[in-house]
């Protein structure tokens, strides 16, 4: 999300982002920790990009992955992947300079698009709460109910809503005309402040709660149906009890991936409604920390992946050496063990 100018008690800047009246105060750090935290901050970037990238190829690559859960993941990835392109290296100008140098016209493009991307994943976390809820709660019908098909639907929505919701508020005066009263004072200059207003943290706060709400209710029924599956299936049938113990693995995975969204956004969701309450009070270093653990997420994803999958680790040996560039590596399965 775009940052607010915060200006904490004690705090004496140095300096201002431009020579005109109105301008935002500037805090200038050491030129040693600048250094740090734009090297922090590009290997972050890096290990966004290269991971998620990874799991687009990965997954776009291996015919075997070709299915509705994988899909949901490549659209996901896809989304953290724009966000360390487009979003993260001006977000790490902003956050070291304590300024915004782009103009009014890459401001709202820079909103838009970080806000677009942070919906877009919330959504789509949803959704594979749905798919794995469905695969394990009613595996009978799943192969028939959530086809391919219904999943480009679910990835069709999970861009479309977002893009449409974000839109509205960025490139419409609509809410600043409607809703004046709520909204701050013109923000000085250098600040990039589009959104944060007392209107948008009230309503950020519940378009991040209610999905978390689904996606939690979801998963406490998943693993409670899993658990009693998993003592059923065992006693009954050798076979199926392999393929649900794959079914619960990547819903165990999944839910791993859901908890640390919610721990990474939690942060900076409820102090951005708190601090619409307290007219901003938060210090920007504070605030700062909230929005990049918040980013920080879109990196965690491909290593959960590595970690938890075994046909993810697979086909990053595969990738990573000659054998990809074979005719026969695209239908290699994944999954045999």
């Amino acid at each position: 999300m775009s940052t607010v100018l915060h200006q904490g008690a004690g705090e004496h800047p140095l300096t201002f982002c431009y020579q005109v009246n109105g301008s935002c105060p500037r805090t200038v750090h050491p030129l040693g920790i600048r250094l740090t935290i734009y090297l922090a901050c590009a290997a972050g970037i890096i290990i966004t990009v290269l991971g998620n990238l990874f799991v687009v190829f990965t997954v776009s690559y291996f015919k075997a992955l070709h299915t509705p859960t994988n899909f949901l993941l490549l659209s996901l990835a896809l989304a953290d992947m724009l966000l360390g392109l487009l979003v993260l290296p001006l977000s790490t100008i902003r956050s070291v300079e304590s300024c915004w140098f782009f103009g009014d016209f890459l401001c709202r493009l820079h909103t838009y698009l970080d806000t677009l991307f942070c919906l877009v994943s919330i959504f789509h976390l949803c959704f594979i709460s749905m798919d794995r809820h469905c695969a394990i709660c009613e595996p009978l019908l799943y192969p028939s109910k959530f086809t391919v098909r219904v999943a480009l639907r679910y990835i069709l929505a999970g861009w479309g809503m977002p893009a449409a919701y974000t839109a509205f508020f960025v490139y419409t005066d609509v809410v600043e005309r409607g809703l004046s009263r709520w909204l701050e004072a013109m923000p000085c200059v250098g600040s990039c402040q589009l959104l944060f207003n007392k209107f948008w943290g009230w309503l950020n706060f519940p378009v991040f709660f209610f999905p978390c709400l689904v996606m939690i209710s979801l998963y406490v029924k998943i693993f409670v149906v899993a658990a009693r599956q998993a003592q059923q299936i065992s006693a009954f049938n050798k076979s199926l009890a392999g393929a649900a113990k794959h079914e619960r693995k990547a819903a165990k995975t999944l839910g791993i991936a859901v908890s640390i969204y919610l721990l990474c956004w939690l942060p900076f969701t409820v102090d951005t409604l708190v601090d619409s309450l307290l007219n901003f009070i938060t210090p920007p270093l504070v605030f700062d920390i909230f929005i990049w653990l918040a980013y920080f997420n879109s990196a965690c994803n491909p290593i959960i992946y590595v970690f938890s999958y075994r046909w993810f680790r697979k086909a990053l040996k595969l990738i990573l050496s000659q054998e990809i560039f074979s005719p026969r590596t695209p239908t290699i399965d994944l999954y045999r063990e």
